[in-house]
C-alpha cells in the first residue's frame, strides 16, 4: 500500500513523469549531491530511459555508495527495482526493496522531487 501511494504520487507530481530525450544535467539535481554520485546517477538515468533496467540499478547503486546522505539515489534505485519487479507478484522481494529505497528516499529529503529531463523541479 504504502509503495503504491510513493509511486503514485512520484507520477502525479507536476512535472515530466517520464524519462525525456534530453540529458539531466548536473546543475538540475537537488542541492547535496556530489559530482562522483551525480555522473552514476546521469549514467543511471540514461540507462532507465533506454529500459536497461539492470544497468540503472548498478549505477544508482554507486551513486548510492558515493552518496549516502542524498535522495536521489534511493529514489531512483526504488524506482528502478519497482520497474524490475513491476509484472511479478504483488509481495515480491524486489517490490519490497523498492518500499524501502523510496522510504529512506523521503526520509532524507521529504521534499525530494525526481528530475527526469532537462528540467529540475524544484522545491516551492
Amino acid at each position: 500500500m504504502l509503495l503504491s501511494a510513493l509511486v503514485l504520487a512520484a507520477v502525479l507530481a507536476p512535472q515530466d513523469p517520464a524519462p525525456s530525450a534530453g540529458a539531466v544535467k548536473s546543475a538540475d539535481m537537488p542541492a547535496g549531491t556530489t559530482a562522483a554520485a551525480q555522473s552514476n546517477i546521469d549514467a543511471g538515468l540514461a540507462a532507465f530511459k533506454k529500459r536497461r533496467f539492470a544497468a540503472a540499478e548498478a549505477d544508482f547503486t554507486k551513486a548510492k555508495d558515493a552518496d549516502p546522505a542524498s535522495a536521489a539515489p534511493y529514489f531512483y534505485l526504488g524506482y528502478t527495482y519497482y520497474k524490475l519487479a513491476e509484472k511479478k507478484r504483488p509481495f515480491h522481494p524486489d517490490k519490497e526493496k523498492a518500499k524501502e529505497m523510496f522510504a529512506k528516499a523521503y526520509s532524507i529529503d521529504p521534499g525530494f522531487r525526481p528530475v527526469w529531463g532537462e528540467k529540475a523541479a524544484r522545491k516551492p
